[in-house]
């Protein structure tokens, strides 16, 4: 069993580079994820991307695992976001199409898969932005809605309510 995050960010913090490695290697993939469905851009998304695990680097030394982990890696990223949004003045979130397959030997469910994916897409992308970001926190950073609000700066009834919002609208768009 391997080590929690917040020992390995621990052994990180007294200078174990191989614990930083195992967290990188953890949480790579959700958070790219997270960074790339909230960015239009590739280029930018992995800009932040990079940016978000310089600053965990940067806070080794600050590290306290007063939250898990995770809450903690997600409040970088959503900060950084914060801040490219109000540079660019964009709200959106956007999923990249071209990341996501439908995987079926029979043409005719991979076309029912893509017009479900598409129709997913354009109601994720219609959603407000807090709506978009809590349910993007649910559901690339497994964050809780304690976790979302801590990680947003706003309470667990904002969260919760965002995060039901958001489900309610999404499971509506997929059932028309």
């Amino acid at each position: 069993m391997e080590a929690p995050d917040e020992a390995l960010m621990l052994a990180y913090r007294r200078g174990d580079a191989g614990a930083f490695e195992t967290l990188y290697r953890r949480h790579r993939g959700a958070l790219y994820r997270f960074m790339l469905r909230a960015i239009k851009q590739r280029s930018s998304a992995e800009e932040l991307f990079q940016e978000v695990w310089i600053r965990v680097i940067e806070a080794r030394s600050r590290y306290a695992p007063q939250a898990r982990f995770t809450t903690w890696l997600y409040t970088i990223a959503h900060n950084l976001l914060v801040d490219h949004w109000r540079k660019k003045g964009l709200a959106l979130v956007s999923l990249d199409t071209q990341d996501v397959s439908v995987e079926s030997a029979n043409p005719a469910r991979q076309a029912e898969g893509r017009e479900s994916l598409a129709r997913f897409l354009q109601a994720l992308e219609a959603l407000p932005a807090a709506q978009r970001e809590a349910f993007l926190l649910h559901e690339e950073g497994g964050l809780t809605a304690a976790e979302i609000a801590a990680a947003t700066g706003s309470n667990e009834e904002a969260a919760k309510s965002r995060l039901r919002y958001a489900m309610a609208k999404l499971k509506a768009a997929l059932d028309d």
